[in-house]
């Protein structure tokens, strides 16, 4: 028998732990061209809030009984698949489960030579390229210029950060504690606490480009402090992903025409024939010691539900990952 992570009703306002279920499953044997992993680390997302909603957007919800998928690495234990032997490291998108058994065609296999599993889920996976492919390829930034990172202690927040200062940016950036803050600081941003201090007030010198992650009043602000042709990364808005009811956007929208401002959002499922480039740029910094990454980890597949509800907690430094088996 194994355990997986199962949605038992569909959140309403911020993910209670009570939403989810932990079920005992039968463990299942690969069949041909099939691959059995035991995961070691889970990913908890953001964006997993939107699939518990029930209504598909760019990809499909998820099922009242059935289980979270999402991004994992583990240890494969038995393979029907010529690619992969016991004992390999792999990315799948098992998700909330101890273990599982998958077409061996869906894995890619991760080289911990080059750097730990885990970095496939954060600094190095989805949320890295995010962060590079929205200062890369969706508004290009340039040295010189200033930009605002919204959340920007989190997982695609600090990576976005570090990117911008390696092309010679000056770089804000916006936490939620006096700790996280002092990370922004120590990476070479101009950080401030948004509990404390309004973002208006921190912005007041202008920006020309808003990394947002967060939406809401950071949005407001930060099309207050863009100057005129300025660019937004529309990346997120975690401030409103709990909303029972559709909340007023930004109350200076004006500003947009007036500013000839340019505001351009992206889902990275468009972008992945970049990932080769991502990884060519970004994989050297992290070798080299120029780009730093943490990782909130908590442990056991039982604690998923709370890991996942304290996303929108702010708990998470860098990212956020559960810990669901050992390494070896």
């Amino acid at each position: 028998m194994t355990r997986e992570v199962v949605l038992a009703a569909r959140p309403q306002g911020t993910p209670q732990e009570s939403d989810f279920e932990l079920r005992e499953v039968a463990a299942a044997e690969p069949g041909a061209g099939e691959v059995a992993v035991r995961n070691v680390f889970v990913s908890v997302d953001p964006y997993m809030r939107g699939r518990m909603t029930g209504i598909r957007t760019y990809v499909g919800p998820y099922e009242v009984g059935g289980p979270i998928d999402g991004a994992a690495v583990g240890r494969v234990t038995a393979s029907q698949h010529e690619g992969f032997a016991e004992g390999d490291w792999v990315l799948s998108m098992l998700g909330w489960r101890e273990q599982g058994v998958v077409s061996g065609d869906t894995l890619r296999k991760l080289d911990p030579s080059l750097a730990p599993p885990s970095a496939a889920l954060g600094v190095l996976g989805a949320t890295g390229f995010t962060a590079w492919v929205g200062l890369t390829d969706i508004v290009p930034v340039n040295e010189g210029e200033t930009l605002y990172v919204s959340g920007a202690a989190g997982a695609v927040g600090s990576v976005a950060v570090q990117i911008a200062k390696l092309r010679g940016l000056r770089v804000i950036g916006s936490a939620g504690s006096p700790e996280k803050v002092a990370w922004l600081e120590s990476l070479g941003a101009e950080a401030f606490d948004y509990r404390t201090t309004p973002a208006k007030d921190a912005l007041a010198d202008g920006i020309d480009v808003y990394f947002d992650n967060v939406g809401g009043d950071q949005l407001q602000a930060a099309l207050f402090a863009l100057r005129p042709f300025g660019r937004v990364v529309a990346c997120g808005a975690i401030s409103h992903y709990n909303d029972a009811q559709p909340e007023p956007g930004p109350r200076n929208l004006a500003l947009i025409v007036s500013k000839r401002l340019r505001i351009q959002g992206f889902i990275i499922v468009d972008h992945w024939d970049r990932f080769p480039a991502f990884l060519a740029e970004v994989g050297p910094w992290l070798r080299d010691g120029k780009l730093a990454y943490r990782e909130t980890i908590i442990e056991g597949i039982e604690n998923a539900p709370a890991a996942f509800a304290g996303l929108f907690r702010g708990e998470n430094t860098g990212k956020m990952l559960v810990r669901v088996g050992p390494d070896d």
